[in-house]
């Protein structure tokens, strides 16, 4: 067991910024390096990270000062979406675990290049969907492991978030808008964020473990909300409403796995709405969730049921949320952040493979790529096999309190 860890920590823009308090937070944890193209965000990030661990890491515009560097033992890559592949292939082969936000890769082929410099170093990488530990995702898994949803036969998940304001259009003026996201509306038309749900969910139905996902088909709607939005709050003559976007603005997209479970992913960020959902659902052989209806419903309940999701909650509390709330860390997204780095840097400290591993993390990126060509060509494709058929008879997954592939007890680890 590592007593430190010695992190490089790439990119502090706005979700960087934010995520990095935390990182700073962990006694266990040193941040060596802050690494930022703007000389402003560097200094923003130091100020950030000595306010919350008492110490000034240093700072460079260079990323192969970290990779250089034998005291390194992980990296934390939260640049926009593009290229973060790349550096995290730099990271495993210079001998440091990868973390990488999330997001999809731009190409297949970079997905198989991380799973082949993963398969070559044996170094591990971990995408930071922290989805997977919000306390509604962690109580379905567990239920789920629990058998209470008996065969689980479907699951819904999305990202309904109206990003007009809050991020693609918001601070024009400002050093690093516009946002990296606006560039891939204008170049992309695909299901370009699945992975708050379909993470959760591809734990759920225990895929690279004994199932796989096969197939997938994705469609598109028209791309309209950018520039209606554009056009009403920044004039008519803005090149923002003058300009193409390609991405559509609701994308549904179906997959199919080796167990003949299906999944419903729907992308939405472009049009109004009145509140943010990932709307998770899932429909088992013996109950039912639904996110919109704060339901969850098994067999021999009384019929109607509504709002009883708290009830369920405390009844069915994964174990790391009941040992969570009893000492909870200020958390905008209300503890998930928090609770995914410490997922990290516990796989860091302990030196095994990380509870979102290589093969989910790719398996989750390939969604764009994929469902950017079932678009373009209008009909469904098939879905690598990442594991190279080790899917169907993989190693037991790394035990500890913040396993997702089955649920563990563990009052030794601190979350603190």
């Amino acid at each position: 067991m590592k007593e430190r860890v010695r992190i490089g920590y790439v990119g502090l823009g706005r979700r960087g910024k934010g995520i990095v308090r935390h990182f700073a937070k962990m006694s266990e944890v040193e941040i060596v390096y802050l690494c930022d193209k703007s000389e402003e965000r560097l200094k923003n990030g130091q100020n950030t990270v000595i306010e919350h661990g008492g110490y000034a890491p240093r700072l460079t515009t260079d990323y192969s000062d970290i990779i250089n560097d034998p005291t390194i033992d992980a990296v934390v890559i939260m640049i926009g979406w593009s290229g973060r592949p790349q550096m995290a292939m730099q990271a495993m082969r210079a001998g440091k675990y990868a973390a990488v936000e999330v997001g999809c890769a731009d190409t297949l082929e970079e997905c198989w290049d991380l799973i082949r410099t993963y398969e070559e170093t044996g170094m591990p990488l971990m995408m930071l969907e922290n989805c997977c530990y919000d306390h509604r995702e962690m109580t379905l898994l567990n239920m789920v492991k629990k058998g209470i949803f008996g065969e689980v036969v479907h699951c819904t998940g999305g990202y309904h978030h109206n990003l007009n304001e809050i991020e693609l259009f918001k601070d024009l003026d400002k050093e690093e808008i516009p946002h990296y996201r606006l560039k891939q509306y204008r170049e992309k038309n695909r299901e370009n964020y699945p992975t708050h749900e379909l993470g959760p969910i591809s734990k759920i139905l225990s895929v690279n473990r004994g199932n796989r996902m096969v197939k997938l088909t994705s469609v598109a709607s028209k791309a309209a909300g950018l520039k209606a939005y554009a056009a009403e709050h920044l004039g008519e003559d803005s090149p923002y409403a003058t300009d193409t976007y390609k991405q559509g603005d609701i994308v549904d997209t179906i997959i199919t796995c080796a167990n003949g479970a299906t999944i419903h992913l729907t992308l939405d960020t472009t049009l109004p709405r009145a509140y943010y959902s990932r709307n998770i659902s899932v429909r088992g052989t013996k109950a039912m969730s639904s996110e919109e209806r704060r339901v969850i419903f098994t067999e021999g309940m009384a019929e109607p049921v509504e709002n009883n999701e708290a009830e369920m909650f405390e009844k069915y509390e994964h174990p790391l949320y009941e040992e969570y709330k009893h000492c909870r860390v200020k958390d905008a997204h209300g503890g998930m952040d928090w609770l995914v780095c410490r997922a990290f840097i516990d796989a860091v400290r302990r030196e095994v493979n990380t509870p979102i591993d290589a093969y989910d993390t790719v398996t989750w990126m390939a969604i764009g790529p994929l469902s950017a060509q079932s678009i373009r060509t209008g009909a469904s494709v098939d879905f690598p096999d990442f594991t190279n058929g080790k899917w169907e008879n993989r190693e037991a997954p790394t035990e500890g309190k913040y396993c997702l592939d089955k649920v563990c007890i563990d009052h030794e680890t601190p979350i603190v």
